[in-house]
């Protein structure tokens, strides 16, 4: 009798693997067999809500690395500039060859621009409606879309508007053509296409467009007042490299002049610009706009004004990656962290509800044998 209440006699190399070498006494991560080990609903909530943080961050930290760090610089432009290319495409409700394009820079050369851009009639109903509203489509954000200016390379957007540097210098990367003018359906050629590429002096100077007779002295009848129509759309201005792919603060304009002499004039800082990842970059000019519009009377000479100005800085945007074992390196991280605050949040909610179950315990009986009142298993 007395041996049936003998303690059972445990052997302690039953809870672990058996003794190996010497080094197995360093082993810093002690194992027990899988029978001696209890899985538990609370062990297995504490590992869903792991792996799910882990899959958020890791994603986090994925998409951080394809964006890259992109990093901003100013400086004076050291390099000696001489040629600056325009790149314009604007339609005009006037008829061709009412329409006269001039270029006078700071240097003294006047370029009259009309020689070397093209000029085709079309009518002003296939690219805007009656509210002079752009009506050539629009994308699932409602957004304009011209396909003007330029020829389809596959992607919907025609813009800086891609948020990231890699996807600009890719994008820029791309060979583009001036679109052809759409044909005229039987209609009455009301307007006029200028579109092309200028390669000007890089000097402060002004763009223009007036009507003909007017603006310079020049010989050959004055257009009636009655036919000057200035209002326009610009698909496409920008200076440097034709990047059809870049969207400028004046590409998608409509402007509609509400009499026969209007001026619309555009004030433009132009920024010298890199982008450049890795060793690919492009090079090209930001500007910023001010307009302003009005009415004018006979006095003043109507139509369409921009002023340019070069700015002495040059903006550099670089985008930097991590490299792939960084990369990995902060992945791993990420998912270790998770697993140790996982690990120590689960021990202390383990220890919570021991002390919580022994005090209902303590607190629950009542000195009577088989009582199991206030015990939570």
């Amino acid at each position: 009798m007395m041996n049936s209440m003998e303690k059972p006699i445990l052997d302690e190399d039953d809870f672990g693997a058996k003794g190996g070498s010497v080094v197995s006494a360093f082993d810093a991560f002690p194992k027990s067999k899988p029978q001696y080990v209890t899985r538990t609903s609370g062990g297995g909530k504490w590992t869903v809500a792991m792996s799910i943080i882990s899959l958020i961050l890791v994603w986090g930290e994925v998409a951080r690395w394809w964006r890259g760090a992109e990093s901003h610089n100013f400086a004076v432009e050291k390099g000696i500039g001489h040629d600056l290319q325009i790149n314009l495409d604007m339609v005009v409700k006037m008829q061709c060859p009412n329409v006269h394009v001039n270029v006078q820079d700071a240097a003294g050369d006047r370029i009259v621009a009309a020689k070397r851009l093209h000029l085709d009639p079309t009518i002003w109903t296939q690219w805007a409606d009656h509210k002079g509203v752009h009506k050539l489509g629009r994308d699932s954000h409602g957004r304009i879309v011209t396909n003007a200016g330029w020829k389809s390379l596959g992607y919907e957007e025609e813009g800086f508007g891609e948020e990231h540097v890699h996807d600009i210098v890719a994008l820029g990367k791309k060979k583009a053509k001036w679109a052809k003018t759409p044909r005229l359906s039987g209609g009455y050629a009301d307007s006029c296409r200028i579109y092309g590429s200028l390669d000007l002096n890089k000097v402060q100077g002004d763009f223009h467009i007036t009507a003909r007779g007017h603006g310079y002295r020049e010989i050959g009848e004055h257009l009636d007042h009655s036919k000057f129509n200035f209002s326009h759309i610009i698909s496409e201005l920008s200076y440097g490299p034709f990047y059809p792919s870049l969207v400028n603060p004046l590409d998608r304009t409509v402007n509609v002049a509400s009499a026969n002499f209007h001026k619309f004039q555009y004030f433009l800082s132009v920024v010298p610009t890199i982008y450049s990842v890795n060793s690919r970059k492009i090079v090209t000019n930001q500007y910023a706009v001010t307009e302003q519009s009005k009415e004018v009377d006979e006095r003043w000479v109507p139509g369409i004004f921009v002023k340019y100005d070069i700015e002495p800085i040059l903006l550099s945007v670089h985008e930097t990656r991590d490299g792939f074992f960084t990369f990995w390196v902060k992945i791993i991280n990420v998912v270790s962290g998770v697993l140790v605050a996982g690990h120590w949040g689960f021990t202390l909610s383990d220890w919570v509800r021991e002390v919580m179950g022994k005090r209902r315990r303590s607190s629950g009986g009542v000195g009577v044998l088989g009582n199991k009142h206030g015990y939570d298993e």
